[in-house]
């Protein structure tokens, strides 16, 4: 049903007014033109010393802000005004949609269900996207035969969890599930991602098709048997061939973690010649500009005259260079920090989202004037040197 915004604010705020029946609420996505300062809002009731709360878990892509509301003081009018687009309420008895359209008008829907009520404690075990027992886990050898995390596993799982809360979180920007979502892995390795990502998709209620790409042959039998056991082989399949050699095709969603060196760069301009809406990459071992760094423009050679120093501004050059060409040629891209440090040392991500925008003479000059400076012609731009001919002019 369409409707004015705010009659439809006002009905979703009414049912608010039996928050031990919540079991959540969720703000998201960008209304036009719009850019609000947190990916989304994560609403529940919890009960504290002082009676029941609001529990709001704002998430801006990187971390997460808690905050305890009083009753009274939570307002879906005042944050979903902030610049998001969609509202979901789900209590015990109803799921509740609003929707922003392009008119400025509402589109609100009710579907009664039968759930259970809300856990209220607050501080309750902490959620995982998906459990240790989880099929994949224990079929992967990060979990026992009993479904207990192995301590031995633990930062591969945190890293995988980790990741799927990245992928969560840009999700909400893109789409509705009612469409399929085609997923491809550029180096998929041991498929940890590819089946984890894979599984939390559909956990979701997506339809899902996954690509995963390793150049090594034992690799894919490896992860054809696994996929195969677990009944998911018209779902997922493998190739054994590198990324550089993969024909182009038509995914929603491309992913890589710790590609070695220029194969971030594989990755990052395959998705890029595909057309690839989402793109979320984690680089490894920088050697490609940090070999070509030979003379520093002043007053760099301070810094990079020390061995660890001259890697650490090797990385950041890499790294700010792929996101400041994902921007040139239509991307809104950003790096951010997808898992803490004690549980690896590669924990960068790069995160695109397509918007074809134009290329701004700005980030043109910058790009420019970084690679003239340090005299270095980057893996990723010799790679889109065609696409970024036609944006540069």
């Amino acid at each position: 049903m369409i409707e004015d915004l705010d009659k439809a604010l006002s009905r979703a705020q009414e049912v608010l007014t039996s928050p031990e029946s919540i079991r959540r609420i969720c703000i998201s996505g960008k209304a036009k033109g719009k850019q609000p300062e947190q990916v989304r809002i994560d609403i529940r009731p919890v009960a504290l010393k002082a009676g029941l709360h609001w529990q709001a878990v704002s998430h801006d892509g990187k971390r997460d802000t808690t905050k305890n509301l009083a009753l009274g003081e939570l307002s879906l009018a005042r944050l979903f005004k902030l610049g998001y687009a969609n509202i979901l309420i789900e209590s015990t008895s109803q799921e509740i949609n609003l929707r922003l359209t392009k008119s400025g008008e509402a589109q609100f829907s009710i579907k009664r269900v039968e759930l259970d009520a809300a856990e209220l404690a607050h501080d309750r075990s902490k959620e995982r996207l998906l459990s240790a027992d989880d099929e994949i886990f224990i079929e992967l050898g990060i979990s026992d035969h009993n479904g207990k995390l192995k301590p031995s596993r633990s930062d591969k799982f945190i890293q995988v969890q980790e990741f799927l809360k990245i992928l969560s979180h840009s999700l909400d920007e893109k789409r509705d599930k009612n469409q399929e979502l085609k997923v491809i892995d550029l180096g998929c390795g041991h498929a940890y991602l590819t089946l984890a990502a894979h599984k939390y998709l559909k956990k979701q209620g997506h339809e899902v098709k996954t690509l995963g790409i390793d150049e090594r042959q034992d690799s894919r039998e490896r992860n054809v048997a696994l996929v195969e056991k677990l009944k998911m082989s018209k779902e997922i399949t493998f190739q054994a061939t590198k990324i550089a050699n993969l024909e182009l095709a038509n995914f929603d969603i491309a992913i890589a973690l710790h590609a070695c060196d220029t194969a971030s760069d594989d990755a990052i301009s395959w998705a890029v010649k595909s057309g690839v809406e989402m793109i979320l990459v984690a680089p490894c071992c920088h050697h490609d500009i940090q070999r070509q760094m030979k003379e520093a423009p002043a007053p760099w050679n301070i810094a990079i005259k020390h061995g660890i120093i001259h890697e650490r501004v090797g990385d950041i050059l890499t790294d700010s260079i792929r996101a400041g060409v994902l921007k040139i040629l239509g991307y809104r891209s950003d790096i951010i920090e997808f898992v803490a440090g004690e549980h690896t040392p590669r924990n960068l991500m790069i995160r695109a989202f397509k918007t074809g925008a134009p290329a701004q003479r700005a980030d043109i000059a910058e790009l420019e004037q970084i690679i003239t400076q340090w005299k270095i012609e980057p893996a990723l731009m010799v790679r889109l040197k065609d696409e970024l001919s036609v944006r540069l002019g």
